[in-house]
């Protein structure tokens, strides 16, 4: 007689299902145990009833399976997500260089390279291209001049308020010097010269 498959779900009878899962539990820890001794295996098994009361089996140190099993899982996610992220760095590369091969050929064509290859669309969006750019670099010239014309009327300013100031002192320096010269020339300088011999007090000759 052949058996028929039967359905696994949970059991509505408590009590049906605490027999069933004391026997089964028993089944499991027995072979896990065949396990780890046929196989030479390393084998840990946790078990928590409906009612939350524990049961294990382990081959060798409970602790020591979990930190081996933790460390694995580690390794195992380190490695995963660098697989990861080797992979998006490939996709992101792949991406770079396309973007770089489309800028080169546009570059290209701006200097009027490769122009054949490019449809009727193509030319004039890089005439505009090109009309746009030349407009930008006017504005900038433009700019420029008038930021050096700005520099060079403040210059000229300074230069013509020095050159004003220069002149306007030098009449006063003329004005000081004809005095000096008119007190050296005056007949009524009075100059005095003795001529004193011996001790202080005794006889000048002039």
């Amino acid at each position: 007689m052949v058996r028929g498959k039967t359905e696994v779900r949970r059991i509505e009878n408590a009590t049906s299902r605490q027999v069933t899962f004391s026997k089964r539990r028993n089944g499991l820890l027995k072979k896990a145990f065949e396990l780890s001794v046929l196989c030479d295996a390393e084998v840990a098994l946790i078990v928590f009833s409906s009612r939350g009361k524990l049961y294990e089996f382990s081959s060798s140190s409970m602790e020591k399976t979990i930190d081996r099993y933790i460390m694995h899982t580690k390794d195992v996610g380190v490695s995963k997500k660098a697989k990861e992220h080797n992979t998006q760095l490939k996709s992101d590369t792949a991406s770079l260089m396309k973007k770089i091969e489309r800028l080169e050929a546009s570059k290209r064509n701006l200097l009027g390279e490769n122009l054949e290859s490019c449809a009727v669309e193509e030319l004039h969006e890089l005439e505009l291209q090109l009309e746009r750019s030349l407009s930008s670099i006017r504005k900038q010239k433009y700019q420029m001049l008038e930021e050096q014309i700005t520099q060079l009327k403040e210059k000229e300013r300074m230069l013509t308020a020095s050159i004003r100031e220069k002149l306007n002192a030098k009449p006063r320096l003329q004005l000081c010097a004809s005095a000096v010269s008119e007190d050296y020339d005056s007949p009524n300088t009075d100059v005095e010269t003795e001529l004193v011999i011996g001790r202080p007090g005794t006889c000048k000759v002039k």
